[in-house]
């Protein structure tokens, strides 16, 4: 696309939240830390009751628009993007935090590089620890490089393409009653790059997103679910055989590995990671 925002003014961050509280004031103090001003908060609340009421009444000084939502972290998404009227929209976590210099850096680039309709940063730990999965190297985003260089809440795209992409995919996103309960915006991306839009990896660009621990069964549920919507997404988006080979083989590789070092808990979630890439990939829904 590469159409330029001129002077970038202003965003619009869209949260999505349900069942949380502490996370959502601890994620609006970082936001009224942030040296650019210039920005609204679209949440959409998925609670059936008012308990984000105190919270929001002691960040009096943020622009927060709540709007009630659906149940369904795409749906919930899908409302706010209907309220849009800033120049760059992001989607942070309910339970994230935003440096803050964040916003005013995300301005810069923008500001600085006409071409530019979109960035995604890097996920780290409050101690500043990111997974070794998350590449050191700045690059422009494609169909082939954006798996292990985008989450949600590292996202920031011009609100034109944002506008031209339209909605999320609501097979897609926590909450769904599908089995590819993820991924959706790594489906959003790809949308974006099958328009020609210009997308840029800046691992430089950091959002604090801790990770919990997990229970052996709860992480094979996770590589059940993720590898099912990387299935959902490479049947959808009609990837070449030579990727599917590759995204089957990794997970089949990290189980032969894990059983060699007698590691049964990371053997099965490999094993429930290669089964839910096979269950959507052979979805007939996402044919």
């Amino acid at each position: 696309m590469g159409a330029s925002l001129g002077s970038v003014a202003s965003f619009d961050l869209i949260v999505a939240t349900v069942d949380r509280v502490e996370e959502v004031d601890r994620l609006l103090s970082s936001l009224e830390r942030q040296t650019h001003r210039d920005f609204r908060v679209l949440l959409a609340d998925q609670n059936g009751d008012d308990r984000l009421a105190e919270v929001l009444a002691g960040h009096g000084s943020l622009d927060i628009q709540p709007v009630r939502a659906p149940r369904g972290l795409s749906r919930a998404r899908n409302v706010a993007l209907g309220l849009v009227q800033a120049d760059v929209v992001a989607f942070p976590d309910d339970d994230c935090i935003f440096p803050d210099d964040l916003l005013a850096r995300v301005a810069d680039r923008f500001d600085d590089e006409a071409a530019l309709d979109g960035l995604t940063g890097r996920a780290a730990d409050s101690d500043g620890r990111s997974s070794p999965s998350w590449p050191r190297d700045a690059t422009v985003l494609t169909r082939e490089n954006l798996w292990n260089r985008a989450i949600s809440f590292t996202i920031f795209l011009s609100a034109p393409l944002v506008k031209a992409v339209g909605p999320f995919d609501e097979q897609l996103g926590l909450g769904t009653e599908t089995p590819w309960s993820s991924g959706e915006e790594i489906d959003y991306l790809i949308r974006t790059l099958d328009r020609h839009a210009r997308i840029e990896y800046d691992p430089d660009l950091v959002v604090v997103h801790d990770v919990p621990s997990f229970t052996p069964d709860t992480l094979r549920a996770i590589g059940a679910r993720d590898g099912a919507s990387i299935g959902y997404l490479l049947r959808k988006h009609r990837y070449p055989r030579r990727r599917v080979a590759r995204m089957l083989l990794r997970p089949a590789g990290g189980a032969v590995l894990a059983t060699l070092r007698n590691d049964r808990a990371r053997a099965r979630f490999h094993v429930s990671t290669l089964r839910g890439r096979l269950l959507g990939y052979r979805a007939t829904s996402a044919a």
